[in-house]
């Protein structure tokens, strides 16, 4: 037998269940991974919520879509890997249990010295990241301004983007200035009078990628740069085409390319690989266990630093 967290109905975090069910045996073409770690995202919560629409209950659901750990069974014509190699994953139903069927298209092997952890982080906001990083073609010969750089998606952003060669421009808040001036981003402190503190560095803006979907940043990505196809928000899906600027999320009257959902997958591979080499880090927060995913998934909604992980 195996666990799982589930729901039947849309509300609060209280209707995140822990169940028995049976060991989920791998179908053609996927794998079953014994879950060491996964990764909680803004989505889980806003899913269970119902803030994102999804379709009418025909059963119980999972959540989650990232992690890692070990492989526990191997589907037909599965190539590439055996029962007990270390992997990472996303695109998966249901991440918060004790073993998960996950397709193999979408499960990487995980290098030495990446944690369960750090790989469990990557999916969806790495995939994010770099995503939108390669959708705006960034350079060398880019400025890029990040609004909420402190976020798990924000700091995927300001990494990617200095490997293309960007400089970059993150908002944050003080007591959060460290976070992303580590990273090697410019520092500058989000609130009213946003546009002026930007203009003050004297620096030509080329790109922003909006984290934040405040009403100052949205104001400011609009005063700094004059392209608008040049400024991506991932959280004003609704909105984005009123301003003229791009959207990346879902809800977003414009679907992405198979480019882009393409993008979003070579993002795992890309990221462990810079992981094993310390040359991308991420920020790990607080660990739950299986039975207070509830709890993580409140704190997620809270807006609390550092990526998230139940570790099962």
């Amino acid at each position: 037998m195996s666990q799982a967290i589930q729901y039947t109905q849309l509300g609060g975090p209280e209707v995140l269940t822990l169940v028995e069910v049976p060991f989920p045996e791998p179908a053609p073409g996927t794998v079953t991974v014994r879950v060491e770690a996964a990764g909680v995202n803004p989505i889980d919560w806003k899913l269970r919520s119902g803030l994102r629409a999804t379709p009418p209950f025909e059963g119980p659901r999972g959540t989650g879509s990232d992690g890692a750990g070990t492989i526990a069974a191997v589907g037909e014509g599965v190539d590439g890997f055996r029962v007990g190699d270390a992997v990472a994953f996303c695109n998966a139903a249901g991440a918060y249990a004790t073993d998960v069927v996950v397709s193999a298209a979408h499960v990487f092997p995980r290098p030495a010295g990446v944690s369960a952890a750090a790989a469990a982080a990557l999916g969806v906001p790495a995939g994010t990241a770099y995503q939108v990083v390669r959708s705006l073609a960034i350079t060398t010969d880019d400025v890029v301004l990040v609004h909420a750089g402190s976020g798990s998606v924000g700091q995927f952003v300001i990494q990617f983007a200095r490997l293309f060669g960007a400089r970059v421009i993150a908002t944050a808040s003080d007591r959060r200035a460290g976070t992303v001036t580590a990273l090697g981003a410019t520092h500058v402190t989000y609130g009213a009078g946003l546009t002026q503190r930007v203009r003050a560095l004297g620096i030509e803006v080329t790109a922003v990628i909006d984290c934040a979907g405040t009403h100052e940043a949205i104001e400011t990505s609009l005063a700094v740069v004059a392209d608008r196809s040049r400024i991506v928000t991932i959280v004003r899906g609704k909105e984005a085409d009123s301003w003229g600027i791009r959207a990346f999320m879902g809800g977003s009257p414009h679907p992405m390319t198979a480019q882009q959902l393409a993008w979003r997958i070579e993002a795992m591979p890309v990221s462990l690989a810079l992981m094993a080499t310390g040359t991308l880090t991420v920020e790990i927060g607080e660990s739950y266990p299986l039975e207070r995913a509830a709890d993580a998934q409140a704190a997620s909604q809270a807006g609390r630093d550092g990526k998230l992980i139940i570790t099962p």
